[in-house]
């Protein structure tokens, strides 16, 4: 299997190659935190057991989008565990990811849910839309203890990162929703550790923060803290079913219509590493941290309930996913690939 950069962690079914990786900075805050990587490697491993199984090449990013999917990826290093094989793919950009998955050389990704439309577009409709994997992982973050409502952001300057992209948009909308859109000023930073900074040096600031800066913030200075999750605000004004979406589960279509049993394989085996993630934050953070995602364990079982792990289907998925889809759509229509996905994207196994 070729892989399109060495900043990736690979856990197959008979073997670990285990690589340091790079977090997600600037635009691709929604996705996970920034850093630096060193690479390493070992062998990948071999092709499953099972005569008739299929080897399923699946990359997610680094971040929430692969948390969930540790449980998942510590069960398959066992040759038995499933019918088929799994080779996990942690990188740290969705631009590693989506190359990848335009050549073939990738089945299966947990990828922002505006790049999943994007790939929707490029590929002129060859992928899919499995599941929504994560909803939205920002937080008011401020040392104001007198700020517990969104509204309450009138009138303030809101520190956040992620301009001209879809933090930018989410909060705009929000605003907007909560008729206070004139009154506020978004000031934006190149990474979520200097807005870190703003709310240490002044702590009437406020900032927008991703998951698991939030919670890494929230340790170091015990005088901040996160009163207002944008997922809440997003589902509170939201009229159409959309709720605030950070990652979307893709398969190659030709893969999907290939190997049907594979793909519900991998849904039921999703959903319950979701669930496991979720039950119990503290039994996965030693995971989390294996796979190169959050340096300590502390942080990744404290982060974990706020990263919105989800494996949501079938309908829910598309009203969830079309509407936010449609707000990021009439900001800026370059955020979705140009056009919004038909209703072929959105797959619902149980159709």
């Amino acid at each position: 299997m070729k892989h399109a950069s060495t900043d990736y962690t690979v856990i197959s079914r008979r073997g670990v190659l285990a690589a340091g990786l790079a977090a997600v900075a600037g635009a691709s805050a929604l996705a996970g935190c920034g850093g630096h990587a060193e690479a390493g490697s070992a062998p990948a491993g071999s092709a499953p057991s099972h005569a008739s199984a299929t080897e399923v090449r699946v990359a997610s990013l680094k971040g929430p989008t692969s948390i969930g999917l540790v449980s998942f990826m510590d069960r398959a290093k066992d040759a038995d565990a499933f019918e088929n094989g799994y080779t996990f793919t942690v990188a740290t950009s969705a631009d590693e990811i989506l190359p990848s998955m335009i050549k073939g050389d990738l089945d299966i990704s947990l990828i922002p849910a505006n790049a999943a439309s994007v790939l929707y577009n490029k590929t002129e409709g060859g992928v899919r839309c499995l599941d929504i994997n994560t909803l939205g992982v920002l937080s008011v973050v401020t040392g104001d203890a007198s700020l517990t409502d969104f509204e309450q952001l009138a009138n303030r300057t809101v520190y956040l990162t992620g301009k001209g992209t879809t933090p930018e948009y989410a909060m705009n909308y929000l605003l907007a929703a909560a008729g206070i859109a004139d009154t506020v000023t978004l000031e934006f930073k190149s990474e979520a550790a200097e807005v870190v900074s703003v709310l240490a040096a002044d702590a009437s600031a406020v900032g927008i923060l991703p998951q698991p800066f939030v919670t890494a913030a929230l340790v170091k200075n015990p005088a901040l803290s996160a009163p207002i999750d944008l997922t809440d605000v997003w589902s509170a004004y939201s009229e159409d079913g959309s709720r605030m979406v950070t990652g979307a589960t893709v398969v190659r279509a030709a893969f999907a219509d290939e190997h049907p049993e594979a793909v519900e394989e991998f849904l039921k085996a999703q959903n319950a590493s979701v669930d496991a993630v979720n039950d119990d934050p503290s039994a996965a953070a030693p995971l989390v941290v294996e796979a190169g995602i959050v340096d300590a364990e502390p942080i990744a079982a404290k982060a974990i309930p706020g990263c919105h792990l989800v494996c949501i289907t079938g309908d829910d998925m598309a009203a969830a996913l079309s509407g936010y889809l449609q707000v990021l759509s009439d900001a800026d229509p370059s955020s979705v690939g140009g056009a919004l996905p038909g209703e072929d994207f959105y797959l619902d196994l149980d159709a």
